[in-house]
């Protein structure tokens, strides 16, 4: 069973900057997006961004949710299988758990920010903005 492993998590005040990564437990695995969801306390799991890779996007397009656009980026390697969210400017509001998740199709067209889409997923990294 294919698993998400990521790292990076912790606290953080207010303004700071923060780098999460995520990898695959096997490096064989066929995966062509990967993305990173996050789940507030008392809220639904919601999707932050993503990077699908494909013939015509070999360096991989993105996506992120309008709210965090000018703070976050998302960046990967997908010879690797390894995909970062440097998030800066952090807010109170961005604590949440992180949660990485893969597929090996290509998800675009707002299919990549479905969870419902996703066949891993990693067990999920708390990341904490506080004074």
């Amino acid at each position: 069973q294919v698993h998400l492993v990521e790292s990076g998590g912790g606290l953080v005040q207010p303004g700071n900057s923060f780098r999460l990564a995520c990898v695959p437990s096997d490096a064989t695995v066929t995966i062509q997006t990967m993305s990173w969801f996050r789940q507030a306390p008392g809220k639904e799991r919601e999707f932050v961004a993503g990077i699908s890779w494909s013939i015509a996007w070999p360096e991989g397009r993105t996506y992120l949710l309008d709210s965090v656009k000018d703070r976050f980026t998302i960046s990967g390697d997908k010879a690797k299988k390894t995909i970062y969210l440097q998030m800066n400017s952090l807010k109170l509001e961005d604590t949440a758990v992180y949660y990485c998740a893969a597929d090996r199709l290509i998800l675009a067209g707002n299919l990549e920010r479905r969870r419902d889409q996703y066949g891993y997923w990693g067990q999920g990294i708390p990341v904490t903005v506080a004074s």
